[in-house]
């Protein structure tokens, strides 16, 4: 006589998924140690994790996913994540603590509501939603800003901007920004002017009014670019504006801005 065995059990509670909703209010993600728990996320973000922690949280990134695994028993520390490309930060808040069974992964999607960000115009009507939304604050301002903002702030305070694109240059609409760092190798102080740069660019912005001489520490700067429908290397010489705009600058600022120039890489 056949017989048949019909074997019943339990999922295990590792293939449970834990679903967080980001609505701007920190987010807890408990740890067991000597556990690793993943972190679903579906965006490449950096982490900015607390120097306080040292070598008690290992932290890798990838795929869209985080793994997380504590060695020894952590306090609870919030932990930064921001998406590489868009800016937009996330907040952890994480602790650990001994346990004999591991957490199942964690899932972060996106709430219902947004911030205002900076530059965008408010709500736009449903009859404008294919458009691109109209702003508030000029196009090359908000790239400028937001290009500073990410070689200068803390990972904390840069400002997510709705439609900015990072690639090796950041990209809004159809206007470019290219930041450059500058470095004076002479032994005298040079002064930037936007006036004395060839090319066609819609704005130029420098971080510092001038650059110390070579060895101190202001001699490096950094000059933000921001070109149309196009990148930097197809802004520059010959393809430049009709109108030069070192005619603007008086006589002896103009002498000085060329021969500075030889002297600033």
């Amino acid at each position: 006589m056949a017989t048949a065995t019909l074997t019943l059990g339990l999922i295990p509670s590792a293939l449970a998924l834990e679903i967080l909703r980001w609505e701007r209010l920190p987010l807890a993600v408990p740890l067991v140690v000597g556990h690793e728990r993943v972190i679903f996320i579906d965006r490449n973000v950096r982490v900015g994790v607390p120097a306080s922690l040292g070598d008690r949280l290992r932290v890798q990134s990838a795929g869209g996913a985080l793994y997380l695994l504590a060695s020894e028993p952590i306090e609870p520390t919030r932990l930064q994540l921001q998406d590489a490309n868009t800016g937009i930060l996330i907040l952890l808040d994480i602790a650990a603590e001994p346990g004999e069974a591991p957490l199942e992964p964690v899932r972060i999607v996106e709430g219902e509501s947004h911030a205002k960000r900076y530059g965008d115009a408010g709500q736009q009507p449903a009859a404008d939603a294919a458009r691109l939304p109209a702003r508030e604050t000029p196009v090359p301002v908000v790239l400028t800003r937001y290009a500073a903002q990410s070689l200068y702030a803390p990972l904390r305070t840069v400002e997510p901007v709705n439609g900015v694109v990072r690639v090796n240059l950041r990209r809004d609409e159809d206007q470019w920004v290219t930041a450059i760092r500058l470095t004076n190798t002479s032994g005298r102080w040079i002064d930037l002017d936007p006036r004395a740069l060839q090319g066609d660019f819609v704005t130029a912005t420098f971080q510092h009014p001038d650059l110390g001489p070579a060895g101190d520490s202001r001699d490096t700067s950094v000059v933000y670019l921001v070109t149309r429908g196009r990148g930097l290397a197809q802004s520059l010489l010959p393809a430049i504006s009709p109108i030069d705009a070192a005619h603007n600058l008086p006589a002896s600022a103009a002498v000085g801005s060329a021969e500075g120039a030889g002297d600033a890489q």
